[in-house]
């Protein structure tokens, strides 16, 4: 009698049998990691498009963006402005503003989730940058007639990328006075601690409970704290400060001790063993004047951002077309370019380029300006010839700034440049 399994009654499955078995579940095994392949490609197709598209969204937004900005710039510079305009001008610059970071905290979400965000990190200190910030949110602050405290030390030495650690403070201290009520308090301290710069951030606003706390982090995630009053965001602000300072070796921690009772974001990065010393920019009696190339194919852009150069004393030729500015730059002597990338029939790019080959037209100082904030655009620029990339909408005081900077003049003089 052949033998029976003592439990079913049904005789043993046989070499055969096991063999088919293991054959099967190879081949289930197969296929799921066949799937799990498949739905990898996917995912990474998605992320790249989505990618893609943000950027494109970005430079469809900020393109209209820019000449609205210079022109509410140009609104507050007309003489004698009534009370009214300022008003008005102080709308516009806020509401700008928040458009602009939106579009920018989104933008850098996708960079992280991509890879793709890069620092320029250099030796820095760290109350500089805190008072830099801070400029984010001032106006903010006295409107709703807020309390600001700070307490900094004389000289904290980190490595780090200045704009970006200002982007987190700037993000932190303006969800501080998001959720704090008017009148409310504000805190932000700094010290060293066991190798550490420890920065916190607190407020005497509407606080967390455990459930925020535990995603607060998490990319496209609000906090329900709906008894202040609280304008939209995205919900990746505090997503973005926790990668920038992990990229910079450091960690950010969010603490509250219950709704209605305020919340702690602290800071820690790695202090800069360096015992130079930074030098002082000795400033000048006046500032300099530069001729300057404009190219870009956006009328009012063009003719408002050219208007504010001449304001500052600068002499400005201006093009609408890429071919036109290389003809310009060919012909004449220019001490700082400003082009647009996406310029009709010659863009940014090849015009830099053709300058840079052409013998004996040079510009020494040449500043791209893109409604696209990814890094990879802004490493092709500077690959190309550009000394400097600026997204759109422009901050025109920083353009200014840079334009009539002592680092723009070396260069001029380098090129020997003669009037």
């Amino acid at each position: 009698m052949a033998n029976q399994d003592s439990n079913t009654g049904s005789p043993p499955p046989t070499d055969h049998d096991l063999a088919g078995e293991v054959a099967g579940l190879r081949l289930l095994l197969a296929e799921r990691d066949a799937e799990l392949a498949r739905l990898r490609l996917e995912a990474g197709q998605v992320k790249e498009r989505r990618s893609d598209f943000l950027g494109m969204l970005a430079h469809e937004l900020r393109n209209p963006l820019a000449p609205i900005s210079l022109a509410n710039t140009m609104l507050a510079k007309l003489p004698e402005p009534s009370s009214g305009l300022l008003n008005l001008h102080s709308v516009i610059h806020r509401q700008l503003q928040h458009l602009t970071r939106l579009l920018d905290e989104l933008l850098d979400a996708a960079s992280i989730d991509s890879g793709k965000l890069v620092l320029a990190r250099a030796p820095l200190e760290l109350g500089a940058v805190l008072r830099r910030a801070l400029q984010t949110v001032q106006v903010r602050i006295l409107e709703r007639h807020q309390q600001l405290h700070m307490d900094l030390p004389e000289e904290l030495q980190v490595h780090g990328d200045p704009l970006r650690l200002a982007q987190v403070f700037g993000n932190l201290l303006i969800n501080a006075s998001r959720y704090t009520g008017d009148g409310g308090v504000i805190r932000v301290a700094a010290r060293a601690h066991e190798g550490m710069a420890v920065v916190t951030v607190a407020d005497n606003g509407a606080g967390m409970d455990q459930g925020e706390l535990a995603g607060m982090f998490d990319l496209f995630t609000r906090g329900a704290r709906a008894a202040v009053r609280v304008e939209g965001g995205l919900g990746v602000g505090l997503n973005v400060v926790r990668n920038i300072v992990e990229l910079h070796g450091g960690k950010v921690i969010g603490a509250s001790d219950g709704p209605g009772r305020g919340s702690v974001f602290t800071v820690s990065l790695p202090l800069l063993a360096s015992d130079s010393a930074q030098a002082a920019l000795a400033p000048g009696a006046m500032p300099p004047s530069r001729r300057i190339l404009l190219v870009e194919d956006n009328l009012d852009a063009n003719d408002t951002l050219g208007q504010l150069l001449l304001g500052e004393g600068h002499s400005v030729t201006a093009a609408y077309d890429g071919i036109a500015g290389l003809a310009l730059a060919r012909t004449q002597v220019f001490d700082v370019l400003i082009c647009d990338i996406n310029l009709p029939g010659l863009n940014g790019y090849e015009l830099i380029a053709q300058l840079r080959r052409t013998a004996g037209a040079h510009i020494p100082f040449a500043i791209a300006i893109s409604g696209y904030g990814r890094q990879e655009e802004s490493t092709r620029a500077i690959g190309a010839g550009f000394g400097r990339y600026v997204v759109k909408p422009i901050d025109i005081d920083a353009l200014l700034a840079l334009v009539a900077s002592e680092a723009v003049t070396r260069f001029i003089a380098a090129a020997g440049n003669t009037r």
